[in-house]
């Protein structure tokens, strides 16, 4: 089965092989900078995993509508770029608040958190897109 030709299928693939390496790659973070036992890095990394889910799967829904409708195909380094940080920014926003409330830490506690996720997640984020498209092929609108 060509899962180009189905969209839901592919996201929801997409979407649940992301978040298990996110999940792996997160509490690795996590446990190397806060002050936390690997137990309660592996929670939060599930919890943000979860938000960061719902997000892939309106995000990517909403990136492939746009996509669809532009006159150029494919995925060029510009537009995979434009993915990765979009995607990060939104879930930036929706885990700021949880991060500090998580791990009682301050603003900066949790931008410093943040930063170190956000540069391994846009590495993560781009790096797994490809192969996932290598893998599976573009989706529909991108061909």
């Amino acid at each position: 089965m060509a899962l180009h030709h189905h969209p839901r299928l592919r996201r929801v693939i997409y979407a649940t092989s992301f978040e298990a390496g996110g999940v792996l790659l997160s509490t690795v973070i996590l446990l190397a900078m806060a002050e936390t036992s690997a137990g309660s890095s592996l929670v939060f990394s599930i919890l943000a995993s979860t938000v960061a889910m719902l997000w892939n799967l309106a995000f990517n829904a909403g990136f492939e509508a746009w996509e669809s409708r532009q006159p150029v195909k494919g995925r060029s380094l510009a537009r995979r770029s434009a993915h990765a940080i979009l995607f990060e920014a939104g879930l930036v926003l929706f885990l700021l608040p949880l991060t500090m409330w998580w791990f009682s830490v301050t603003l900066w506690e949790t931008l410093a958190y943040e930063a170190a996720l956000i540069v391994a997640f846009l590495i993560y984020t781009w790096v797994f897109t490809w192969a996932f498209d290598r893998l599976f092929g573009l989706p529909a609108s991108a061909r």
